[in-house]
């Protein structure tokens, strides 16, 4: 681990955890991919229904998906979830992906997109609360989406705020997720003790 510089690209993975073909979350997630790139990140998917993880512990051998999915986990800064609302809770692929790769959370951003006819209240405060146990950062606010109402035929968004708040969630998990990753990657490489964070992560 080197230390960061202040003009760094942040690396943001998104995970897509829809099992539907032409998921609508998962839709919105790669639109907010891009805008992140024009805020000058570096972006990467792991869509979960092309790369199926076993349920975590079942496998006898790590596999090929379990591989491609830690390399992108090591590889990001940051990350936005995305997930359709399933019962008031995020899909059982998103909770799995987070019970294998919780330990390598700590120090890094998170954003959250659901697509629900119910806002995705619940959905995102479990999200949250999940992240937090990992010791990530989150947004504060995250976006709800209705296909019904925000989407056309084609997956196009036609919601003027939903744009404008895809805009906002790109721009802002770039910004503040370069400052927390910074300063957490230098307060480990702090030669001398510091009450911090991220002590407990020293090695």
């Amino acid at each position: 681990m080197t230390h960061i510089e202040s003009g760094f690209k942040l690396k943001v993975l998104g995970v897509g955890s829809s099992m539907r073909q032409g998921s609508y979350s998962t839709a919105a997630l790669n639109m907010i991919l891009d805008m992140a790139k024009g805020n000058e990140a570096e972006t990467k998917l792991l869509d979960l229904r092309q790369t199926n993880l076993p349920m975590l512990y079942t496998a006898k051998d790590d596999t090929h998906e379990i591989g491609q999915a830690t390399e992108l986990v090591e590889w990001a800064d940051a990350y936005i979830l995305a997930t359709p609302d399933y019962h008031g809770s995020m899909s059982g692929s998103l909770k799995n992906f987070l019970d294998y790769f919780w330990s390598e959370f700590a120090g890094k951003t998170f954003g959250y997109i659901v697509a629900s006819h119910e806002k995705g209240l619940t959905v995102m405060d479990q999200m949250r609360t999940a992240i937090r146990q990992c010791y990530g950062w989150s947004i504060p606010y995250g976006i709800s989406i209705n296909p019904e109402d925000d989407f056309n035929d084609k997956k196009e968004v036609i919601n003027k705020k939903l744009w404008s708040r895809l805009d906002m969630l790109a721009r802002d998990l770039v910004v503040y997720g370069k400052l927390i990753r910074k300063q957490f990657v230098n307060d480990l490489l702090q030669s001398a003790p510091v009450n911090t964070f991220a002590a407990y992560y020293k090695k």
